[in-house]
């Protein structure tokens, strides 16, 4: 089994190669070479964590595999962030455990490469103001990906505790980007692409607040109550998800859906506009892409940066 520790991430996999790994597996999922397994999510009762497994297999790459870990509110007090996992990959033809690999950087850059996947496909003509919903560890990621695979000219931002901020302003500093904290019935107003990445189970972002065009990627904790927009705001928009399932069971869309303003039909995996079969934005003012974070995600990067690992030597290999 090969293991490749957290502190060697940073060093191996690159925006990039973590956008070209989504990319790839959401086509595959969409021609039907790839599946997702159920997700298992649960609260401990310990901590307030969240803890869960997710899992798939990729008959295309022959990736096999699972993610497990969660969301530790309180890791903060212990000089932790709050998203810990480890992803195990398996060799599909013989069951063994192939390699372990620290999923935490990974996670992060995996859930930015989705929502720059969603803003290359989805975003309107021209957009070149980026709204950022929320400034925790995440926001940064989201950031940095969003302006790599965009034109953005100027970010705007709003968090419910206004002295975080100075992430996002620091981020954008660092990408030669101006940044403006605003109101979120101006950010719903200014911006062509906005980004939300909370931990809400209420909606921030209302219906009233965005006027299009606009393409909205919601990427905040997906699980049973989560929520970041208002139902009627989804009700109106072109819809988008990585997986329809998981959106409408604990991802953004689980509210519209229960309401019954939306049904699953009424929601496209991103998969098919990457490989053609569907035109993505066509004539819509609001486009929402819903990132729930599947599996086959975590399992696509992960596999990646086993092969550079090894290639640099990096990946420590153990006998079981």
């Amino acid at each position: 089994m090969w293991v490749v520790p957290e502190a060697e991430i940073a060093g191996l996999m690159t925006p990039e190669a973590a956008f070209e790994a989504v990319e790839a597996v959401f086509a595959a999922m969409a021609r039907g070479d790839a599946r997702n397994f159920p997700v298992v999510r649960e609260a401990l009762g310990h901590e307030d964590a969240l803890y869960g497994f997710k899992g798939g297999f990729d008959a295309s790459r022959l990736t096999l595999g699972l993610k497990a870990g969660g969301y530790w509110p309180n890791n903060g007090t212990r000089g932790l962030i709050n998203h810990q996992s480890t992803v195990f990959l398996f060799d599909p033809d013989t069951g063994r455990v192939s390699a372990a690999v620290g999923g935490n950087l990974l996670t992060a850059l995996r859930t930015a490469a989705a929502s720059a996947v969603s803003i290359k496909y989805l975003a309107p003509q021209g957009a070149r103001v980026l709204g950022m919903i929320g400034a925790g560890h995440q926001s940064a990621f989201q950031m940095r990906a969003a302006v790599r695979f965009g034109s953005f000219e100027k970010v705007i931002g709003w968090n419910p505790h206004p002295e975080m901020l100075t992430r996002l302003a620091d981020t954008a500093t660092d990408l030669g980007l101006p940044f403006e904290a605003v109101d979120l019935p101006q950010l719903g107003a200014e911006a062509d692409v906005i980004i939300s990445i909370t931990s809400a189970f209420s909606p921030l972002l209302l219906d009233a607040h965005v006027k299009g065009p606009t393409h909205i990627a919601a990427m905040g904790t997906d699980t049973k109550g989560k929520q970041e927009l208002d139902p009627a705001l989804v009700a109106r928009a072109r819809l988008f998800t990585d997986e329809v399932a998981q959106s409408v069971s604990i991802g953004e869309f689980q509210h519209a859906a229960g309401q019954k303003t939306i049904s699953a039909d009424d929601i496209t995996a991103i998969g098919r506009v990457i490989i053609g079969n569907h035109p993505g934005r066509g004539d819509a003012d609001i486009t929402i892409f819903d990132g729930t974070g599947v599996g086959l995600q975590d399992l696509a990067v992960a596999a990646a940066v086993v092969d550079l690992a090894k290639e640099q030597g990096k990946a420590v290999e153990v006998a079981i």
